[in-house]
């Protein structure tokens, strides 16, 4: 069973930066993707970045250059660098991890990001 743990959300100013971690824990397939989902409450979960485990990655168009994705494999370890942060940009961010072989998703427990003056 696949665990995943966030940390780094937490308060900025409008403008500002944060990075997120997510490690994994447990067996993980060679073939898998990971990634950021972001949700506010009374909306729909969408899609921040992701990244596949060779690095392919794709963006929420929302993004706009502002955030990067990254991951270091041997650590199993995904990042999300967020910079020009808006107020918009408040949610509670979630890891997911995404088995395609194995038709499974995994799911972190979320960290909050607040983007407030």
């Amino acid at each position: 069973q696949v665990q995943l743990v966030e940390s780094g959300g937490g308060l900025v100013q409008p403008g500002g930066s944060l990075r997120l971690s997510c490690a994994a824990s447990g067996r993980m397939a060679a073939t898998n993707f990971m990634g950021w989902y972001r949700q506010v409450s009374g909306k729909d979960r969408e899609m921040v970045a992701f990244i596949s485990a060779g690095g392919g990655t794709t963006y929420g168009d929302f993004v706009k250059g502002r955030f990067t994705i990254s991951r270091n494999n041997a650590k199993k370890t995904v990042y999300l660098q967020m910079n020009s942060l808006e107020p918009e940009d408040t949610a509670v961010y979630y890891c997911k991890l995404r088995l395609p072989q194995y038709d499974k998703d995994f799911w972190g427990e979320g960290t909050l990001v607040t983007v407030s003056s």
